[in-house]
């Protein structure tokens, strides 16, 4: 269902301030290079300027300043406003607001009678919801959904296609999990090595807390002993690992392809970038942000940034790189004698000069 405002209602909406006629009727949020009549865009990145006199969008979000640098601020509406991605996101959220479903129980639907499915959940056929599984008012499941034994999902929470959630892992209210999502599956634990390798079984559980959102093919282990936890808010990205006993605080983000071991401890508001590794029984300190395929092999303290790992160069260039690795250490030995030398030299130079 089409959704319409007014700038000036969109502009409250954001605690922004209207530049412009107010009473424009936005339906829809384009890209600023695409927008047309009836549509607002948003400007954020300093680089994109260069399309607003060409824009035909009714309305743009920028931020303060903007429009005094604009040549097309005579002809164009604005929405101003402190963080114009922000208000991006919110006036897209108004505008498009999430489908509506059944509010039902699909007949095709397999749901164990000692499970109680609060009234308004929407299940979809193919669902299979275990014993004693709880799930909340307004949830909705999916088609391939797969809810093990002893499980409870919150209120208002959405699991797609495929998701799985094993037994006795709790899923708070409002979470999003998007298609092949698995929840609690066994951590990897063994004892020995060779032939002699033993099996841990992992009793533990996973506890994903409210507001939180997992992407596509993402698998959070559950505990060895224990619980592995999500934190409030956070967002993880698509085709993340998350192992046994882990923890990720509240509001952290982590990008696609990340993988935590075991029994590791991220603090709150933690970036990991894409591709980041992070070793076993370490902490990440609260605010610390990890750049894209950095190795992170020790705790890490909070508010500490930490660069990008490797960084794509000329093959030829990098061939090179590789064969100077094995000998840095000879180096390293060849420049520390070369200082030492210098430095008697320097000192005997400054003994001819006194006289001494």
């Amino acid at each position: 269902m089409a959704i319409s405002r007014t700038l000036s209602e969109l502009a409250n909406h954001v605690d922004g301030k209207v530049i412009g006629d107010g009473s424009v009727v936005i339906h829809k949020v384009s890209p600023i290079d695409q927008a047309g009549p009836g549509e607002i865009s948003f400007l954020s990145n300093p680089r994109y300027q260069r399309f607003l006199p060409q824009c035909r969008a009714s309305a743009v979000i920028v931020a303060p300043g903007v429009v005094r640098q604009s040549e097309s601020s005579a002809t164009l509406n604005f929405l101003e406003t402190v963080d114009p991605y922000i208000a991006f996101a919110k006036i897209l959220q108004l505008l498009s607001p999430a489908p509506q479903y059944s509010r039902a129980i699909s007949a095709a639907a397999h749901v164990d009678i000692s499970a109680v499915i609060a009234a308004g959940a929407t299940i979809f056929p193919n669902v299979f919801i275990g014993a004693r599984t709880r799930i909340g008012q307004d949830a909705v499941l999916f088609p391939g959904v797969f809810i093990g034994d002893d499980v409870e999902i919150g209120a208002a929470s959405v699991l797609h296609p495929n998701v799985v959630v094993r037994h006795g892992c709790r899923v708070g209210e409002r979470v999003i999990l998007h298609a092949g999502v698995v929840i609690g599956s066994d951590g990897f634990g063994y004892a020995g090595a060779g032939s002699d390798r033993v099996k841990i079984p992992q009793v533990g559980v996973v506890v994903v807390n409210d507001d939180v959102e997992i992407g596509a093919n993402t698998t959070v282990d559950r505990a060895t002993l224990g619980q592995t936890v999500i934190g409030r808010g956070a967002k993880i990205d698509n085709l993340v690992q998350i192992a046994h006993n882990v923890v990720i605080g509240e509001h952290s983000v982590i990008a696609s392809q990340a993988g935590i071991a075991g029994s590791t401890r991220l603090g709150k508001n933690v970036t990991l970038a894409g591709q980041v590794g992070v070793v076993n029984h370490i902490q990440i300190g609260d605010g610390a942000t990890i750049g894209p395929q950095s190795g992170v092999g020790q705790s890490v303290p909070a508010g500490a940034l930490l660069s990008s790992g490797l960084t794509a160069a000329p093959h030829h260039e990098w061939l090179k790189v590789m064969v100077l690795l094995p000998q840095l250490p000879k180096l390293w030995s060849a420049v520390r004698s070369l200082e030492k030398q210098l430095a008697r030299m320097i000192a005997a130079g400054k003994k001819a000069y006194n006289g001494d």
